[in-house]
């Protein structure tokens, strides 16, 4: 199989057993990546089971591109039952690095683990073969710790994906974190501790991948580069400040681009990955204790890491926190916490510390936010509203400043980040235009070319209406998933803006001409975002599977429909392109109930679902070549 191992492995950790699955069974419907994961689950998971539960799964896959040198294509995925999403559902989290290529040239595009070990254990896959070690010596490891561990057993040249205590205790926002810094949110982190898996093991490989037409894979990966995308490398003009003379590019493995993926080096000689958000999401607090130039956003970042913890719950949990303090409700005496030191590095670590361990007030934190305000009640259920869009997950690309966001995370169980990125990265581009930077060239009427390319109409870039917005969520997330299927990095794909086209819009075809080259498989525009299509229906039959309501959960937050939007710190002027592209401010913007459910029904009709129930019918979904998801739902009395 051209661009693919051939084979999945599938382990039990129940009675330590491992068998291996052809990937050619999974792979012409799904490609790889989302899809295969997908797939897996849908074959594999009781339905009924809870994340924690042994027979909850956990897969770590590739995509068939995994190994394609210079386009951004060394992703992986980690995907099973998220304990952050309420109910519990499907997820997938996406992650850099080099694990998922090593893991690829172990020989396997994907690893299904289910099951539970009555130790802990962690698996060394190597030549063939799937180790089940002891783990008992690194139980309470931090996550970088348990690696350099392992690293000075195996050699340096390993690649490990491991837990932190976090994991080990369940934490719902436990993350995996992986060879260079890589780390995989969604609580996914949590499901894996669950099963008293420490760490997953694999060889360092020299990936080589065996391409149908390399020739033409050159001559695709020199267009790609010709046309001028450019990475994103700051949000709205502000870089961050994580490209300082103590950093330095840290791209995933064969990626030529220059993202904003970095190693810091502290004053004491610690190193590691410090970018995006995790770079600047205790920067605020500590600056105001610190300075600007201490290496406590650092120090902050690489606590989570070793504790296991996604920053962005951990910067949900802290701005609730600061919230709770300032009304009143919270205090160092009925928390524990040392809230009155808000902002220094010991804070921080006593929280962190708590919360992994489930140690006092950290126990009901470990829960989840939205538990803990919840217990609570009254006022620090109101601080906990304006800072999140999804239960406990951080409010990210607001509907009312976005209006094109709206159903994106009305219809998936978690943050859809690549999808709102696609319109944040228009956007972000077109700040940069206003603000008259230099060599900036999306103006408001590149904006509304790349919408009608892209979103499928002009009107789709006007953010002051909900009209063409139902067409465009379907497109982003059709094309979204098939570009998750490959893997392909949210950094620099899709290619939707262009410097060196005469209108500057990019070219949506690229990615199912590379795709054509490496498999062999003829892929075009429309087929490829048919295979994301079927995908997303897979997804959905899931979700309903696992007790999804359809159009009763396919909500926004009620704070969103009556709250007027007053602030956003990317976008800290709420100004959006307006109608013909011309600049307009959302300032006091809040959702029009009437436009979204008008906008909602669209969207389901666009998709051939039942229009009141957003229910896929059985002829939706064997039109997408789904015919025993269809039978299997309709067995459940699930279908209309």
């Amino acid at each position: 199989m051209f661009g693919y191992a051939g084979k999945i492995l599938k382990v039990n950790l129940t009675n330590q057993r491992a068998e291996e699955l052809p990937t050619s069974d999974y792979a012409e419907r799904f490609l790889g990546g989302k899809g295969l994961a997908a797939k897996l689950y849908w074959d594999e998971m009781p339905p009924k089971a809870a994340a924690a539960d042994p027979r909850s799964a956990v897969i770590f896959s590739t995509g068939p591109l995994a190994g394609a040198p210079g386009i951004g294509a060394s992703r992986w995925m980690v995907s099973g039952k998220s304990p952050v999403s309420d109910p519990e559902h499907f997820v997938h989290c996406n992650l850099g690095g080099r694990w998922g290529n090593d893991l690829k040239a172990a020989g396997y595009d994907a690893l299904m683990i289910t099951g539970r070990s009555e130790r802990p254990v962690y698996l060394f896959l190597h030549d063939g073969i799937c180790e089940f070690k002891d783990a008992n010596g690194l139980r309470g490891k931090g996550a970088i710790r348990t690696r350099r561990i392992l690293k000075v057993e195996y050699g340096e040249g390993i690649s490990v994906a491991a837990v932190g205590p976090a994991g080990e205790s369940g934490a719902v926002m436990a993350n995996v974190i992986a060879e260079d810094d890589a780390s995989g949110s969604a609580g996914l982190g949590g499901v894996m501790g669950s099963k008293n898996l420490k760490a997953i093991v694999v060889p360092q490989g020299k990936l080589k991948i065996q391409m149908a037409y390399p020739e033409h894979f050159k001559q695709l990966a020199a267009r790609y580069r010709a046309l001028g995308k450019e990475p994103i490398t700051a949000v709205a003009g502000v870089p961050m400040r994580i490209m300082g003379p103590n950093t330095r590019r840290a791209p995933c493995p064969l990626c030529s681009f220059d993202c904003i993926r970095r190693t810091y080096e502290s004053k004491e000689g610690d190193v590691g990955k410090f970018m995006c958000q995790s770079a600047i999401f205790y920067r605020p607090m500590a600056e105001a204790i610190y300075g600007p130039d201490s290496d406590i956003p650092f120090r902050a970042t690489k606590l989570c890491d070793e504790y296991g913890l996604d920053t962005m719950a951990v910067s949900v949990i802290i701005g609730w926190l600061w919230r709770c303090i300032r009304a009143g409700i919270l205090n160092d005496q009925n928390t524990g916490l040392p809230l009155s030191k808000f902002g220094t590095i010991e804070f921080l670590d006593t929280l962190l510390h708590k919360i992994s361990l489930r140690e006092g007030f950290g126990e009901l934190l470990a829960k989840g936010v939205h538990k803990a305000a919840e217990s609570l009640g009254g006022k620090a259920v109101s601080a906990l509203a304006p800072l999140v869009s999804k239960a406990g997950q951080e409010n990210t690309y607001d509907a009312r400043l976005y209006p094109n966001t709206a159903l994106l995370h009305a219809t998936e169980p978690r943050n859809p980040t690549p999808q709102l990125q696609e319109i944040s990265r228009v956007i972000f581009k077109w700040l940069e235009w206003r603000r008259g930077e230099d060599g900036a060239f999306v103006s408001g009427e590149v904006a509304r070319r790349i919408a009608a390319r892209f979103w499928g109409s002009e009107i789709a870039a006007d953010f002051t209406t909900f009209e063409g917005k139902a067409l465009a969520a379907k497109m982003i997330q059709d094309r979204e998933y098939a570009k998750e299927c490959l893997i392909l990095c949210s950094f620099v794909w899709p290619v939707m803006e262009a410097r060196f086209t005469p209108d500057h819009v990019g070219d949506p075809t690229l990615e199912a001409q590379v795709l054509t080259a490496v498999t062999g498989r003829e892929f075009d525009e429309s087929s490829l975002n048919r295979v994301g299509e079927r995908v997303f229906n897979l997804h959905r039959a899931i979700l309903l599977r696992e007790g999804h309501r359809g159009t009763a959960d396919d909500r926004l937050p009620e704070l969103w429909f009556t709250e007027p939007i007053k602030w956003d710190m990317p976008n800290p002027n709420l100004e959006v392109p307006g109608p013909n592209g011309q600049p307009v401010s959302r300032k006091g913007a809040t959702v029009d109930r009437s436009a979204f459910e008008q906008s909602k029904k669209e969207y389901y009709r666009l998709r051939g679902w039942d229009p009141e129930t957003g229910i896929p019918p059985e002829a939706a979904l064997r039109a997408l070549d789904l015919g025993d998801t269809a039978e299997n739902l309709s067995q459940r009395r699930i279908l209309p």
